[in-house]
């Protein structure tokens, strides 16, 4: 081949290169529906709590992965919409089927259930990836590690679980998940902002506003609960 040949394929590959990367940078990001998550059976704490872990579980994941660009979260005004829309309790366990026919409605690519369980301090967690177009669970992924499975450790744990489910959905987040640093929320702040999520899903916006309070008080750079006190309080 004369330099003239050598240097058109040359040209070739870097304009196709180049293509390559412009249109990766332009692939939108990967819609994903953070859902309910079910009690299976736990005991050691007031029940109350448990049942406030069902929504403060999925909006902590929620918060964690909201900052990776690769993923765009569905608003969770729309799930809970589509979940009156389907007459599916905010606190329902959630099949496959069920997950995918509210992550369809939603728009999403990938829903996110699953369950856990507490006793009386070991606390396990599965979270379900489940393709919304075929109904069927990818992975399920969970806090496997002996080391991970106390109750004080919960944010760390809903932490490691909800940069599994990222890898699931995006692989090419692998290395970010591995380089990132995060904050630690004391578990007391995470159930109170639970506590805080309950009541104002009943419409008990004076407790919901309580509770939101006290993990503040707890945990003062908690943006969630803050915005839950904005919220409750219609400012």
């Amino acid at each position: 081949m004369n330099d003239e040949g050598g240097r058109r394929l040359a040209l070739t590959a870097a304009v196709l290169a180049a293509s390559a990367v412009s249109a990766s940078a332009q692939s939108p990001p990967v819609l994903v529906a953070i859902l309910p998550f079910e009690d299976r059976g736990s005991f050691g704490q007031d029940k109350q709590r448990y049942e406030a872990l069902q929504l403060g579980i999925p909006a902590t994941i929620a918060a964690e992965l909201s900052s990776h660009p690769e993923i765009r979260l569905v608003n969770p005004t729309r799930i809970t919409q589509a979940l009156r829309s389907q007459r599916i309790a905010a606190t329902a366990r959630l099949d496959a089927a069920t997950a995918a026919r509210v992550g369809k409605e939603v728009g999403a690519r990938y829903a996110v259930t699953g369950n856990f369980a507490d006793f009386y301090g070991r606390f396990q967690l599965d979270a379900r990836v489940v393709d919304v177009e075929t109904a069927q669970i990818l992975k399920v992924v969970s806090n496997s590690d002996p080391a991970l499975q106390d109750r004080t450790d919960l944010y760390r744990i809903l932490q490691r679980v909800g940069h599994k489910v990222l890898a699931e959905v995006d692989p090419s987040a692998a290395r970010e998940i591995r380089e990132a640093k995060s904050r630690v929320i004391p578990t007391e702040a995470l159930l109170q902002f639970s506590l805080g999520l309950l009541r104002e899903s009943q419409g008990n916006t004076g407790e919901a506003a309580q509770h939101y309070d006290q993990a503040l008080s707890t945990f003062p750079d908690y943006p969630e609960a803050r915005a839950g006190l904005r919220r409750v309080r219609g400012s």
